[in-house]
Formats: C-alpha cells, structure tokens, sequence
C-alpha cells in the first residue's frame, strides 16, 4: 500500500510528518511511503536504508511550493501548481498513491479534494468526518468545516456517508444517527434543523433517533451526529479548547504544595490513561467524505503519533475499499 504524505504541511513540518511516518512504517511492514515536499529538506530527515536498493520503502517526490495556513486555497491552487498538497493529492488521482494524508491548510486539501480528485457522483457537497471520544466509545460527528452553509439535503447526504463511515471504519453494526440541535423536540431548531429533520425522519436508509443536544455529544447519545460545517468547527475547538483547560487546571492544583503533588503521584496513571482518551492523536485524522479518493485531514498541531494514526486511518480506508463501497451506497 503507498501513502502519499504532505511533507510540508502543518506546524512540525517536516520533522514530525517524517517521524510520524517512520513509526508507521515500522508497525506495517506492507506500507510504503511517499513523501511530497522539498527534496533537500526531506532527505537529510530520513534513513538511508530505507530510500535505497530493492527494499527501500521509501520515496521523495520533489515539489518546491507549499501552501500556508494564510492563504486563500482557491487563489493559492490556482497559482501554486507546484504546492506539496497539490502534487500529494494528484499522485491519489494518477493511481500512483492510494491516499493522502495533510496536516497543512484544510482549505487547501478541500481544494485540491474537490477538483484534483472530483466528487463522487450523487454527492452534492463533501464532508470532514471526525472520530470522538465519547462516554460510551468513539462516535462520528460530520461536517466539522468543510461546509460553513449547508441545506437540508446537505445534511442528509452527510447522515447517509457517516452511517457508512460508522459501519466499515469504526465497525458499528447498526449506527444510530443524532441532529445536533439545540432541543430534543422536532419543532426546535432553526429553518435549516427543523427541514433536515422532517427529510431524516423520512429517509429509510438510515437509523434516525432525533435530536441531540450539545450536551449529548460527550455523552455518545448517537452513534453518527450531523450538523453544518459552521456547528460542527465550533463544536470541536471547544472540545479541543476545554480538554486543554482542563488538564491545565489539574496541573496547576496539583503542583500546589506537597499535599497535593503527593496526591498527583498515586492520580497519575489515571490521569494519563483519561488524557490519551481526550488526545485527538489518538484518533488520528480526519477523511474528506464524498471525493473520488481518500483524502485524511490531520489536525495541524499534529506531531508524529497523530501523523501515525492517520496514516493508520487511510490504511483502513483503502483496505475497506471505502470509496467505492460509499459510492455504491450513494448509488443506492
């Protein structure tokens, strides 16, 4: 299997997008890599042993551009034809890569989605699907940023591919699927909530349960939760943003005094088993639903166990012929 890796996107790039595939290759030992960015930066960062001779399991691809987090994404694919995510993603669409992996601008790998790999037919607009950790196991939530404006056919689209994603990927049998909103009652909502409604309630191919509330997302009260792109960007960072403040607040009260660091030692195991279940590393990345391949978005933080575990997202991806198998249900 090749994975084709944007070298030169994210915060810790290169240096972490590398580590992180080194340690991937070491945990499958039919994986191989190709790493897209500028030649002379990459080279130096990687074992000799594994770029030569018969065995060499990895390959640089030689682009000089790469596209910042600032830019606009459509001005700077137009321009930049040369950008690591660009050439990345085209290598997927030549068939000479079976996946993606990004942690550089999201807008960029939506671009480069959109019109390098092309939409899957039937589907009207694309989706970044997350796993989160929940109370009752990880569960699904899309769009999370790649549609800011959505329609209820929109919606419905995206309960229909996550239900897809839930089954193959995070193997649920029978995922329920949740309209985050901000009441439980069919008449609550806004005109784009209480329509989507009405369409899921009546859609046969899925398992719809009804609303769910912002507070029932951390609960894993559905198994595939929806909402636009606009709902589900801040849904994350605030995620994100608390899991963060909260870990900050144990230290500070645990490094108080001695009393309370003694406390801290015996708490530390558990403390570090519930932060690995709140690290979005351990999740790895995130797929583009709804492009004719797979494209995983990664977190641009993300360091070498995130980068890892998306690559580890991919692999499942493409073992489980995920593409086609969501175009077949489209068709369906």
């Amino acid at each position: 299997m090749r994975i084709a890796i944007d070298a030169m996107g994210g915060d810790h790039a290169p240096d972490e997008i590398i580590k992180g595939s080194l340690a991937a290759l070491e945990e499958n030992k039919d994986l191989h890599i190709i790493l897209v960015g500028k030649e002379a930066i990459i080279k130096p960062l990687v074992p000799l042993d594994l770029l030569a001779g018969n065995n060499a399991r990895i390959a640089i691809h030689n682009c000089e551009e790469v596209i910042g987090m600032n830019e606009h994404p459509a001005t700077a694919y137009r321009r930049k034809k040369d950008a690591s995510i660009t050439i990345a993603t085209k290598l997927v669409k030549e068939k000479k890569a079976d996946a993606v992996v990004s942690a550089g601008s999201t807008g960029a790998q939506m671009v480069t989605g959109l019109f390098g790999l092309g939409r899957l037919k039937g589907v009207d607009r694309p989706a970044i699907v997350i796993a989160l950790p929940t109370l009752n196991g990880p569960k699904v939530m899309l769009d999370v940023g790649a549609n800011a404006d959505c329609k209820p056919e929109n919606l419905v689209q995206f309960a229909q591919m996550g239900s897809r994603y839930a089954q193959e990927i995070m193997g649920i049998k029978k995922p329920q699927v949740g309209l985050v909103n901000i009441g439980e009652e069919e008449t609550k909502g806004n005109e784009l909530t209480i329509k989507t409604y009405e369409l899921l309630k009546e859609n046969k191919r899925i398992d719809f349960k009804g609303n769910i509330e912002g507070r029932d997302i951390l609960a894993g009260k559905a198994d595939v939760m929806v909402c636009d792109g606009f709902v589900g960007n801040i849904i994350l960072k605030v995620i994100e943003g608390t899991a963060g403040t909260l870990f900050s607040l144990l230290k500070e009260e645990f490094t108080r005094d001695l009393k309370s660091k003694t406390a801290a030692f015996f708490l530390k195991p558990g403390l570090k088993k519930l932060k690995g279940r709140l690290d979005y590393a351990e999740y790895g990345g995130a797929p583009l639903l709804g492009v004719n391949g797979v494209s995983i978005i990664c977190h641009g933080s993300s360091k070498a166990a995130a980068i890892k575990n998306a690559i580890r997202v991919a692999q499942d991806c493409v073992r489980n012929n995920f593409v086609q198998s969501l175009q077949d249900s489209i068709k369906e």
